[in-house]
Order: structure tokens, then sequence, then C-alpha cells
């Protein structure tokens, strides 16, 4: 069974938030060890009640987590997830679902204590209906054991491949509402979900969608997709998956300006074109990663699929880029992202030198991206002890676009977290006040529920609303989405 992979070393297993968490009776306990296995060790409960939040890592590093779940709870389907939140519901226990805990933003963080839900049993491939292109799935897996064998035994696959592929789960990618590098051909995950089986806070099990399309009223899959675990807990999903693709083409290019190459990514796209990979950097991000000397703005592209389709989608590529005056770079410029794509060591050697680094992902419309490029980078560097604020953009689409901020700074010691708490405010807001969301496919977890009112307005109000009537005793994920909690606020930041 393949297990999660922690972030950085935890040297200890002290809680930085002040005051207790919910602790669980002992008659409690034992109503939950008759449902499924449990653990009580602290060493074990520390590690599980942390995720890949970048702050986390540093918190780590001082033998800190946020908050210890008091209990960990490992189900073995569907039956003892019911059990453990009926439960919960019951006793007024908060509960959180984690699997890989890849997440970014403290998604995973049991912030009231209580029951940390662990889904890493909920491993495999169900069934496999290769004729719709439909894959069953449980949420504890891998994306690589999900691949390999989609691939290797059935000609298949679904073509989501998110930077933290290695260590993140199927059940991650739904609850996050997540994306992979080759979403502009195959599509965000909530394009690929075609069901799920959800168990609600009261242990009631529920099934969504399982059609191509649907006019039944609103789209129940939908409601749980990005819910993060506030309105139900995903043991089940149905995914759709594409032949593999028979051929592949790259190329890269570069432009003399950010500002040009994301005209040349919109062209493309309006001209109906889709190639799997399209990602633009500015010139500090081309240095750091491609090796150019600052000036150029590095565009790579990559696709893959039917011969006849792919060859179609590189000229119009090819075709655009050269309209708004690139220059064809080497084509090896792919391969090398393709190698290190997925590699995240620079972000546990950084947090060991002192640095608060982190990213910020967020979509806005075509006409709103040059004036949040150049507002959020310089509202980044803004900040006192910043030493760089660069982007990329990652996924494109008809109307609009992704750019991923990377920024980092060197404070004091006593300064880091109030550091990181000012880049973050500085960087949010600006892509707020010009026309950006909150976020493309991080999700929010903790680190950006104090957003959620400035970004949904009046939206937060239904939101509430739904969590009240599927979650009324609050017990799922408190603390996240900026959502109410009936354990009182959330004392971070």
């Amino acid at each position: 069974m393949t297990t999660p992979t922690p972030p950085i070393e935890l040297t200890g297993t002290a809680e930085r938030l002040a005051g207790d968490g919910v602790g669980i009776a002992a008659a409690v306990l034992d109503e939950l060890s008759a449902v499924c296995p449990v653990v009580t060790d602290i060493g074990e409960r520390a590690e599980v009640s942390r995720d890949w939040w970048p702050v986390g890592l540093k918190w780590a590093l001082d033998g800190q987590v946020l908050r210890r779940a008091a209990v960990v709870c490992r189900p073995r389907d569907a039956a003892d997830v019911a059990g453990v939140l009926a439960v919960c519901t019951s006793e007024g226990i908060p509960c959180t679902a984690a699997a890989g805990r890849s997440s970014v933003t403290g998604s995973t963080v049991p912030v009231f204590g209580g029951v940390l839900l662990d889904l890493t049993s909920l491993q495999g491939i169900v069934t496999v209906d290769a004729v719709s292109g439909v894959v069953e799935v449980l949420p504890g897996t891998f994306g690589p054991d999900l691949e390999r064998e989609l691939r290797a035994e059935h000609g298949l696959t679904v073509g989501h491949w998110p930077q933290s592929m290695d260590i993140s789960t199927v059940g991650g990618w739904v609850a996050c509402r997540g994306a992979g590098q080759y979403s502009t051909r195959y599509g965000k995950i909530e394009d690929m979900v075609v069901g799920l089986e959800i168990v609600l806070a009261d242990g009631t099990v529920v099934r969504t969608g399982g059609a191509p399309r649907a006019a039944a009223g609103p789209d129940l899959t939908q409601l749980f997709v990005g819910s993060e675990g506030t309105l139900g807990v995903i043991t089940r999903v149905w995914l759709r998956a594409h032949p593999t693709p028979p051929v592949e083409r790259r190329a890269a290019y570069g432009f003399e300006t950010f500002a040009a190459g994301l005209a040349a990514c919109r062209l493309i796209l309006r001209r109906g074109a889709t190639p799997a990979v399209l990602r633009l950097y500015d010139g500090p991000e081309s240095a750091r990663s491609h090796g150019t000397d600052g000036e150029v703005c590095v565009l790579l592209v990559l696709d893959e699929g039917d011969p006849v389709l792919v060859d179609a989608v590189m000229a119009v590529t090819d075709e655009s880029c050269l309209q708004i005056g690139a220059t064809p770079l080497d084509v090896d410029l792919v391969e090398r992202w393709v190698h290190h794509r997925n590699d995240t060591s620079a972000l546990q050697a950084l947090t060991r030198k002192g640095f608060v680094v982190d990213t910020l992902e967020i979509a806005a419309p075509w006409a709103a991206l040059d004036t949040i490029f150049d507002a959020t980078r310089a509202a980044l560097l803004a900040v006192p002890h910043t030493r760089a604020a660069t982007c990329h953009l990652s996924h494109s689409y008809l109307d609009g676009a992704c750019l991923y901020f990377t920024f980092a700074a060197t404070p004091p010691l006593d300064e880091f977290e109030s550091t990181y708490v000012a880049l973050w405010d500085a960087g949010t807001r600006a892509v707020l006040a010009h026309g950006g969301n909150l976020s493309h496919h991080h999700g929010v977890g903790l680190n950006r529920s104090r957003f959620m009112s400035e970004a949904l307005g009046d939206g937060l109000t239904v939101l509430q609303a739904v969590k009240d009537a599927l979650d009324p005793a609050g017990v799922l994920n408190p603390g996240k989405l900026g959502l109410r909690s009936p354990f009182g606020a959330v004392a971070w930041p």
C-alpha cells in the first residue's frame, strides 16, 4: 500500500496553537475503536496532523504542528467512514478527512483536534468500463498507482498530472478541485469527475452523477467537488478516461515580454487549439528555471493524442506564436521541464535556510491578466524582506488563464510568520482588486479562509447555508473555507 510522503522532518510533537483541542473521552474512543482501527500514539498523531503547507514546514523544523488530532481513525471502507462520522456528529467531535496530505494550504490540518480520518486504506481501482471510458477508483489511491494500472492493463489514462502527482490521491484531487499540468487538453479534475460516493456527516451514504450529462436539477457532484471535506467525505470516485496517446509533439518559444506571450496563448486558445501543456514564464522565472538571460519569456508547448489532431494543434500554435513575434527556442527545454517538473527539493532546502517561500495560483479573464501580473508582483515585492516575486502561466482556457506566482523572502527569525502572512495578504488582495479569483487549483484550506468573504461576497452566505443543512453539528473539517465553526474562531493567523 502506498503511504503519504512527509514534507520535511518533524522534530517534535508540540502544538503551536495555544489552548487545548477537542479531546476524545474514553467511552467515545471505545465507540470509534469498535468501528475501525484507531491510533493514539502522540508521534503518529502529530505526523498525520500536518500537510505540505509551506509555513508548516518551518513549524515542523521547530518541533511543532499547528494542532494534533486527538485520535487517528483508519477506516477500511465506506461503512467504516459512515460509522466514524455518525459518532463524531452524535458526540460533537470535529473530524478532518485526509489521505496523501499533499495540500499546501493547511486543508488537512485538524485545527480543533478531534478525529483525523485517514483514508489511505481506501486504495485501488474498483472497476473499469473501457467501452465508456470510465474508471471507478477509491479516494486513497495515489496518482502513480492509478495511472500505472490504467495504462498497463487497460490502455487508458485519466490525464491528470499535478505537480504533486507522486504524493497526492484521487480523493484529494477532487476535494480541492485540483488541476494537472496537462489541463489544457484534459481539463481540471472537475471536468473529469463522472460521479461520486459521499458519506454525509450523519453517516448517510449518497451517490451523485453517473451519466455523461444530465438535466435533473443542480449538479450535486459539483457541489462536493472542491468542498475540502466540509460537506461530506468522498469514498468513491468515477473518472473519465482516455485512450493512451499514441503520439507526442513538443515546441518552445521566446517572447520579448510576458504580455506578448499572454497574447500568443490567448490567440492559440481562441483559434480552438488546446495543447496539453502551454506554460509561459516571465523573464526572472525563465532564467531560474530554463537558464536564459532573464530578458526572454519562455513558452513551453507539449501536446499528445491522435496524430492528426496533434499536428493541427501544433501548427496553430506555431503560427500564432510567430504572428505575435516569438522566436523558436531549443525544444530540449521541454524535456528538461518534463524531467524536473515534480521536484520539490528546493522548497525543503530554502525552508531550512530560513526563507519564506510559497506560491499563489489564481485565475482571471484574459482582459485582466496583464494588470494582475504587474500589480501582484509589485505588491509582493513591496513587503519588507521580499527577495523575489516571479510568475508563470500554467493553465489556459477560452476565456482566461491561471497565473502562478512564486515568492520568497528572508525575514529575521522572529518575523518569519508575520512576513508570510503579509505576503499572502498583499498578493491576494492585489489579485482580488484587479479581477482575479481566490484560487485556481490549490483550494482554500486554512491559509486562504480569511479571504473567502472578500472573494465570494454573499455567495459565502449561500455556502454557509449548504454547510448548515448537510452538517448541522459543524463537525466536518471545521475552520476551513471561511465557514463558521461551533468550536470557536481559528487562532491563526
